[in-house]
């Protein structure tokens, strides 16, 4: 496993390398300087398995990229640095990474507020921006006449209107009750609650706040209970997600919940307990026992990498490993496009791409001046916990 330094030590920066890089800079042809990639996600605490799987996926794709001669005759690197979930952190890191590194492309975690820190900076400094997990919407659509930013991943206002959608379809939903956690993730996603149910003109039943310290919210679930609430949309990372199980439970309320895809971000299953499978929640990818060949073939890459890796329960989360995998392969394909590892010259190689056929799904134009986000609700599965492994809800 790399190991992360944080963003503020006085340190030489180590470098995370794949195996491949050794060869390529080995050979005469190739004793060049690297392309480097940058990461800025969380390597540790309750959310530390999104960071762990985004390794995985920036790292299987960057063995590839190697074994096939990497990137404009030049080896890729992987560098790493922790935000630890923290926004401050975050903009510190990508600062570093940014100026001192000279990663080509950085790349963001799974925190919507530290991916809206680092935004701004991004920008600023020319530097492609690529969100593969952090569903904001205002990450991507952030108001910059100039913007770097683009993203392999969810976004809320979509994901919002395909959870309400099903919370119709699959539990004949009428008046909901919203739990939010406390930050801007989660007022981007009461814009996209309102506005989808407004679109069908339902009422809900209130409007809670969580908070990532909260250990009971048995008050908030009661208020929401009172009012009528007979579906619950929620909105959360691992620790409060997992706290509204726990108080459900000893509420005895049982009622559905239908979840953005924040309890796949790291321990959820242990950490709710046994009725973890209740919650329903978005997903872009699962690694199934019928995977395609493009999955199959990524499957074994990661097994072959990580000898840990024994069961699809080894590879949660999978959508870090194919939003970073596929993310990885696209800026590839802009920076080739580019022909140089100019920071304006690779935002605008993202918009000449034509085709990739990746892990997620084949892309065709994938990004344009107008759009940055290459996923789609076409691209969502539905899925939940089950034994510790995440899976579809309907193989």
């Amino acid at each position: 496993m790399f190991k992360a330094l944080k963003p503020f030590r006085r340190l030489w920066p180590q470098a995370v390398a794949v195996t491949t890089l050794g060869l390529l800079m080995s050979s005469p042809a190739l004793a060049v300087e690297p392309i480097k990639i940058g990461l800025v996600a969380a390597l540790s605490g309750q959310s530390a398995k999104s960071g762990e799987a985004l390794t995985r996926g920036l790292t299987i794709a960057i063995d590839e990229i190697n074994a096939d001669g990497g990137i404009l005759g030049r080896p890729v690197e992987l560098i790493r640095r922790d935000d630890e979930s923290n926004p401050a952190k975050g903009m510190l890191a990508a600062r570093e990474l940014i100026q001192r590194e000279k990663v080509t492309v950085l790349f963001g975690g799974l925190d919507t507020p530290v991916s809206l820190a680092i935004v701004p900076l991004a920008n600023q400094m020319k530097v492609p921006f690529m969100g593969a997990w952090a569903a904001g919407t205002s990450i991507t659509q952030n108001g910059a006449s100039d913007n770097y930013v683009f993203r392999v991943s969810a976004m809320d206002e979509i994901v919002d209107e395909a959870l309400v959608q099903y919370g119709i379809d699959e539990y004949g939903m009428q008046k909901p009750g919203m739990l939010l956690i406390n930050n801007p993730w989660g007022e981007s996603n009461e814009k996209g609650f309102r506005h989808a149910l407004e679109q069908r003109e339902m009422e809900w039943a209130g409007i809670e706040r969580i908070e990532g310290s909260d250990l009971d919210v048995i008050p908030q679930l009661t208020r929401l209970k009172n009012a009528g609430a007979d579906t619950l949309l929620m909105v959360g990372n691992v620790g409060p997600s997992a706290q509204v199980v726990k108080s459900l439970d000893r509420m005895g309320w049982d009622v559905p919940v239908v979840s953005h895809w924040g309890p796949a971000g790291g321990r959820f299953s242990e950490l709710a307990g046994p009725n973890a499978d209740r919650v329903h929640f978005i997903q872009t990818y699962v690694f199934t026992e019928n995977n395609s060949a493009k999955g199959d073939e990524v499957l074994s890459a990661l097994k072959a990498r990580y000898p840990e890796i024994q069961s699809l329960a080894d590879i949660t989360p999978a959508v870090g490993i194919a939003n970073a995998y596929d993310a990885m392969h696209l800026s590839a394909l802009a920076i080739e496009k580019a022909g140089s590892t100019d920071g304006t010259a690779v935002r605008d190689g993202f918009y000449a791409i034509d085709n990739y056929a990746g892990l997620i799904k084949d892309y065709s134009t994938p990004f344009t001046p107008e759009q940055h986000d290459a996923l789609g609700p076409q691209d969502y599965v539905f899925t939940h916990f089950v034994d510790g492994s995440i899976v579809p809800v309907k193989p």
